[in-house]
C-alpha cells in the first residue's frame, strides 16, 4: 500500500483543474492558476488554448489583460462520460467546497 505522501496521480487532468479554477473564479490570472495547479504559466496558457479551441472556454480581452469565461453547457469529452454536463460537475464541486 502506498504512503499518502507518495501518491502521484489524481482523477482530474491539468486541463480539468484549469477549467474548474476558471469556473470558480473567472478573474484569476495565469500566474495564480499555475500556482494553484502546480504547473508552469506556459503550460496554463497551452491548456487554455486547448480549452478555447475545443469550445470549453471563451477569451475576452479587457484592456491589456485576458479574462476567460467557461462554456458551461459542454459535456465531458470521453465517450464513457459524454453524457455528463460540466455545469453539473462544477456545481457538485462548489457544493462540496472543492472550489
Amino acid at each position: 500500500m502506498a504512503n499518502h505522501d507518495e501518491i502521484n496521480w489524481t482523477f482530474f487532468s491539468n486541463h480539468g483543474h484549469v477549467y474548474f479554477l476558471l469556473a470558480a473564479n473567472e478573474n484569476l490570472v495565469v500566474r495564480e492558476i499555475a500556482l494553484k495547479v502546480g504547473i508552469t504559466e506556459r503550460s496554463v496558457l497551452g491548456i487554455i488554448q486547448d480549452l478555447e479551441d475545443a469550445g470549453y472556454v471563451k477569451r475576452e480581452k479587457i484592456g491589456r489583460s485576458n479574462r476567460y469565461k467557461i462554456v458551461s453547457k459542454k459535456t465531458l469529452r470521453h465517450p464513457l462520460e459524454s453524457n455528463v454536463q460540466l455545469k453539473d460537475l462544477v456545481q457538485l464541486l462548489k457544493n462540496a467546497k472543492g472550489l
